[in-house]
């Protein structure tokens, strides 16, 4: 049994999602590990990790738009440290969630046809973001 782990670090260009499949598969495959688990967490309160469809556009849309239903900006909340969009940012990363955990068989995480791994940022201004990766297995 053998464990890695990296940080893999993602610029934003403000709300919305980027896709980092390409960049977590890339080091799983790498890592030379054949079966096992990788785990990644986003070390922010206010971006979310999401596996989600990757083909269709329109599933981000409507996605950011059900997320602005839910936790719309406002001044009816305690939390503005950082401004308007601080807490309903944190609200969205609690109803999508922080970690992911991903079978890896064959040396690839077991990810289905069309979905692929999303970092979601939930501020509008850029930000550089931070997911610690961990793969165990053998």
């Amino acid at each position: 049994m053998r464990q890695l782990s990296t940080t893999l670090t993602v610029a934003t260009a403000g709300r919305g999602f980027t896709e980092i499949t390409a960049e977590v598969c890339g080091w799983v495959a790498e890592a030379g590990l054949q079966e096992g688990l990788l785990t990644l967490l986003v070390r922010h309160t206010s971006a979310s990790l999401l596996i989600q469809e990757n083909a269709a556009r329109a599933v981000r849309t409507d996605l950011a738009r059900w997320l602005e239903r839910l936790a719309p900006e406002g001044d009816h909340y305690a939390h503005d440290d950082e401004g308007p969009d601080d807490m309903p940012a944190h609200l969205r990363s609690v109803l999508t969630g922080v970690s992911l955990s991903i079978p890896v068989l064959d040396g690839r995480p077991r990810l289905g046809t069309w979905q692929g791994i999303w970092l979601a940022e939930h501020r509008r201004a850029a930000h550089r973001r931070e997911i610690a990766l961990h793969l165990i297995g053998a």
